[in-house]
């Protein structure tokens, strides 16, 4: 007698422990986030479900009809991530901040929570990784102790939940995603599925306030940020907080945007009093010094749409190694060693392969595009060959392997810049447009015609 098969909505179905994603069979993987040993049953298999049309919460209208000034941007009280952020925060929007540990991310948001408060627009701190009383000494550090600011700490969504209704406050920072958990969802706080409910409430709460929201997030060992991508999807903005822990400068980058643009860059410097805006960060990458020395070239990068006047430095020593060194401090190894191979083939200083070579930038800068090509290359030379360059001059251009100088994007505000610092001279690519009054910009078609920049016993 033939055996009866089971009813498909007797058949058990399968949910990984740690995201919650489902399958009708078991698998010893998850199919979601790659997770070992986490399928287990837990019932029947999910009923098919369509969705039948219901009724709007809101008719539909002209686009010339919305009304635009709901989302005006309102001031966080600091300019610089204003710059960042197209503006200030718009009500209503979610706004993800990342970093590494220690770049300075709670003290920045406190700094912020305390100036956006106000008698009219109240501000809620929510900490989930630090005491109350930890993030008061903090406050009182930096000086961001506000008759408006409101301070928690919870890790539970639900009460965090309860917190706004109490508060009922016009910007929300949440330190950290992370650390808040469900109690309605299985797994550990900072996991994907719970980061994903967590992330979920929160903005279904600040569109139907109107309460603007910052999030902390964590970062993986490579740098992104961590938890499901979804998480960067469903925020509005999402914001990279960079810097080295060794130095004072701190950069935001503008990575997604829904409300502005992304090429804007916010400096900022870290000290004992806490972190304040830098509207012109310029000073912090040069070394100000009364005569020239060998191996060091100035250039102008575009961090964004800012123009930063940056020193390179460069050292070459004599080895005895079979294999000299190659080190770079703030530089791409790959553009560095790019130099070294078209200033010994296209410039012909044949001494420069045998020598162990140190190079690096002045304030923690890091130099990633193109056009700082040119300002390495006269740094090598000028180390290698043991003459400085004029104290003066800046160079900006890309050098190809063919010992080519390229022409790159805004030169003409790179120029503006070297000249509002006291720069005369200018080291640029071929047409460059239009010249700054009393700088003197002499263009460069190659390596070569750069290296005749040098002193006349450089050449020799």
């Amino acid at each position: 007698m033939a055996t009866r098969k089971p009813a498909p909505k007797d058949r058990p179905s399968y949910r990984c422990a740690e995201c919650g994603w489902t399958t009708v069979k078991w698998l010893g993987r998850c199919g979601e986030c790659q997770a070992w040993g986490t399928i287990e049953a837990y019932g029947g298999a999910p009923a098919i479900r369509t969705t039948a049309p219901g009724r709007v919460t809101t008719a539909a209208q002209r686009i010339g009809e919305v009304d635009g000034r709901q989302a005006t941007a309102r001031s966080t009280g600091v300019p610089e991530l204003d710059r960042v952020l197209g503006g200030g925060l718009v009500p209503g929007a979610v706004v993800l901040l990342a970093g590494e540990p220690g770049v300075g991310k709670s003290t920045l948001l406190l700094d912020v929570a305390a100036k956006a408060s106000s008698a009219q627009s109240p501000t809620l701190y929510i900490t989930g990784e630090e005491s109350a009383s930890q993030v008061r000494l903090r406050a009182d550090r930096i000086g961001a102790l506000a008759d408006h600011l409101y301070l928690a700490a919870e890790t539970d969504l639900s009460a965090v939940l309860g917190h706004l209704d109490d508060v009922k406050p016009a910007l929300l920072v949440l330190d950290s995603v992370q650390t808040v958990a469900s109690p309605e969802i299985d797994g550990a706080p900072g996991g994907v599925a719970q980061i994903r409910e967590v992330a979920g409430a929160l903005i279904r709460a600040s569109k139907e306030r109107g309460m603007s929201t910052l999030l902390v997030g964590h970062v993986t060992k490579d740098g992104s940020i961590a938890g499901p991508r979804l998480l960067e999807h469903l925020v509005d903005v999402v914001l990279s907080f960079e810097g080295d822990r060794h130095a004072r400068l701190r950069l935001i980058r503008g990575i997604k945007n829904r409300y502005g643009a992304t090429d804007e860059v916010g400096c900022f410097e870290l000290h004992d009093e806490g972190i304040i805006g830098l509207a012109d960060p310029s000073g912090l990458f040069l070394t100000r010094r009364d005569e020239p020395v060998p191996g060091t070239c100035l250039t102008v990068t575009l961090e964004g749409r800012r123009p930063l006047v940056a020193e390179v430095q460069a050292l070459t020593v004599d080895t005895q190694i079979p294999s000299p060194r190659r080190t770079t401090s703030g530089l791409e190894n790959s553009r560095v060693s790019m130099m070294l191979a078209v200033l010994e083939q296209r410039g012909r200083i044949k001494s420069i392969g045998k020598q162990d070579i140190y190079t690096a930038t002045v304030g923690g800068v890091k130099l990633t595009e193109p056009a700082a090509d040119l300002a390495v290359a006269l740094a090598l030379a000028s180390a290698a060959i043991d003459t400085p360059l004029p104290q003066n001059l800046v160079a900006i251009g890309e050098v190809g392997l063919a010992g080519e100088v390229r022409r790159v994007t805004g030169v003409q505000r790179r120029l503006s810049e070297a000249h509002r610092l006291g720069f005369t001279h200018a080291l640029v690519p071929p047409d460059p447009g239009k010249v700054p009054a009393g700088m003197k910009v002499i263009e460069v078609a190659d390596i070569g015609d750069a290296l005749r920049a040098l002193p006349q016993r450089t050449r020799a």
